[in-house]
């Protein structure tokens, strides 16, 4: 919540550049001012400027986390930002592949083992059919070429006016969450509890992925923002919002944590249809157990298309002219091929999560939005001066906050990693 409020701080003032029209009218015009019983920036000063600096900070105009590293950030610090986001999209979309591919796996295989204990902890070596000699790992990944070869395609494309499937997908997510809450809520009054340990330490590493990768939204806050006609709460809205989200996160947890004595990666699989289901029961789980698969595949096109671009600003010189072939087909290969491998070689949704949340994540969602707030207070002190207000500025406006984060991500960051080594090692 901290880094969210700063880097709204930073889009009000994404402006505060020395190249910007505005500046440099009213750099100026504060220069021309010889006396120094003068104001800083007087009133006839903002008068001669066409879209007046009193209104400076007003987000009128969506602008994305690259636009904001281009303005305030060097052209090393622009790449390491690009290469960062280029990083989590990656994982994102092995995560998402893996997710689908995992899914369908689970509900299509029927074999069951003799020696099995639980269908959560089903081994990969196994059939997946009967009648068959294709083995779990087989299967899942041969359906996630399949998801690859048929909702990839539209990675070629562009994508655009997905507002009403959107909308459905946030509907069908909610539906989804209800159904799993209550659900749980049944097992748990119906039968006895689980008894789950009280804290376990070998997780906090992870957990530390898991819960930026839950409440990652960093990169889309300006396309969030920015719409919202009535700003004058907005920090209170974010507030309500981030409340009811880890709400809604702990009832999810709890009931799970109790319902169930072994929990899969993947929440949804815990309700997987059963032969002895009534029709309803099996249709809720059969649903729930294809969640991802509905949900995932409308954003899989748009996160790689995104990733595309975002390479495409990495890669590509502004003003130079390429091939068609290297717009429309490489760069989409580039976002589509490695996620693949990765989700191809693992499907350990707790592994890429913990990874993609705790190094990239870490970046999005803590380091970025801290560095943009600290250079954008720089850029207004310096052409601006101090007697216009920032309307947007951020509660935790201390610059104490901003190293806050800053440290705050690099022990976190230090702390994951000095397991996973400790891990592998021993």
């Amino acid at each position: 919540l901290v880094a969210r409020t700063l880097q709204v701080q930073a889009i009000g003032g994404a402006r505060e550049t020395p190249s910007s029209p505005l500046l440099r009218a009213a750099s100026s015009a504060r220069r021309q001012e010889d006396d120094e019983n003068q104001p800083l920036i007087d009133q006839d000063a903002i008068e001669r400027i066409p879209s007046t600096v009193s209104n400076y900070y007003e987000i009128t105009e969506i602008t994305e986390m690259g636009r904001m590293a281009s303005l305030f950030f060097s052209r090393g610090g622009r790449n390491m930002f690009y290469l960062c986001l280029v990083i989590y999209l990656y994982g994102d979309l092995a995560i998402y592949g893996a997710a689908v591919a995992k899914s369908v796996r689970d509900v299509a295989c029927n074999y069951k083992p003799p020696n099995m204990t639980s269908p959560l902890n089903i081994s990969d070596s196994e059939l997946c059919w009967a009648d068959s000699t294709k083995t779990r790992l087989d299967a899942y990944r041969i359906f996630l070429a399949v998801f690859v070869c048929t909702i990839g395609q539209f990675v070629f494309c562009n994508v655009t006016k997905t507002k009403y499937l959107q909308i459905a997908t946030t509907l069908m997510r909610w539906q989804a969450f209800i159904v799993m809450v209550v659900l749980a809520t049944l097992t748990l009054v119906n039968g006895s509890p689980a008894s789950p340990p009280a804290s376990r330490i070998s997780g906090l590493p992870n957990l530390f992925g898991v819960c930026v990768y839950s409440f990652m939204c960093h990169h889309s806050l300006p396309g969030l923002v920015t719409p919202i006609s009535d700003k004058k709460k907005l920090y209170s809205l974010m507030l309500g919002d981030y409340a009811i989200i880890l709400s809604f996160y702990f009832l999810l947890a709890f009931t799970g944590i109790f319902a169930f004595r072994d929990i899969n990666d993947l929440y949804t699989l815990n309700f997987q249809p059963s032969p002895s289901d009534s029709w309803f029961l099996w249709s809720l789980h059969f649903f729930l157990s294809l969640f991802p698969v509905f949900t995932l595949s409308t954003n899989f096109p748009i996160i790689a298309i995104t990733l595309s671009n975002n390479l495409k600003s990495l890669f590509l010189t502004e003003g130079r002219m390429y091939s068609y072939w290297t717009r429309t087909v490489v760069f989409p290969l580039l976002a589509l091929v490695p996620p693949t491998c990765v989700a191809m070689a693992t499907h350990s949704l707790e592994f890429l999560v913990g990874i993609t949340g705790s190094y990239a994540g870490a970046g999005i969602q803590y380091i970025v939005p801290a560095a943009l707030v600290y250079y954008a207070r720089q850029e207004a002190g310096s052409a601006l001066g101090v007697g216009v207000r920032n309307q947007h500025k951020s509660p935790f406006k201390h610059w104490m906050w901003v190293v806050f984060v800053q440290l705050w991500a690099i022990t976190c960051i230090v702390f994951v990693t000095w397991n996973h080594i400790s891990s592998a090692v021993s």
